[in-house]
């Protein structure tokens, strides 16, 4: 085979392979018609679960007004006579506001219990926790027990 014929054979080879790296490797238009695509969406924020509680509303890390409700469910323990204390504190572990879980079902069970509360803040904006409190009549600290997440008071 002719010199000439090496060199075409090797210039196609060559051309073919960078045609197809271009192909695979840089990206096409998107159906947007963008050549890059857009970025994926932020995920929204889960509900709070913990072993024996779990908060459906207010989210984690979401802004509530000064008067709002705590939705979800608990195990029949955290309350006694069907309810258990619920908290919001500041930075610096202030209370600023609290309210009274009460069970919306049968709670003498270890199975969650679904429950509400209306809490009310008092004088306080910014950046907070909620604090879901077992109820603990005998005061004993081998019984206390408190789940917890930040919220932001508007």
């Amino acid at each position: 085979m002719p010199r000439i014929a090496w060199v075409a054979i090797t210039l196609l080879t060559i051309a073919v392979f960078v045609l197809l790296v271009l192909l695979f490797v840089i990206p096409g238009p998107t159906p947007n018609g963008q050549t890059t695509p857009p970025p994926a969406p932020t995920p929204a924020p889960a509900p709070f679960t913990s072993e024996n509680v779990n908060v459906t509303s207010p989210l984690p890390e979401s802004l509530v007004p000064k008067t709002f409700t705590v939705i979800g469910e608990a195990r029949g323990m955290w309350y006694f006579e069907a309810s258990f204390p619920v908290q919001v504190r500041d930075n610096n572990n202030n209370l600023v506001g609290q309210g009274i879980a009460q069970a919306g079902a049968n709670w003498m069970t270890e199975n969650f219990v679904p429950f509400s509360a209306k809490v009310t803040i008092q004088n306080y904006t910014g950046p907070a926790t909620l604090v879901l409190l077992k109820d603990n009549p005998s005061g004993l600290p081998e019984n206390d027990d408190a789940v917890f997440f930040p919220i932001t008071v508007q």
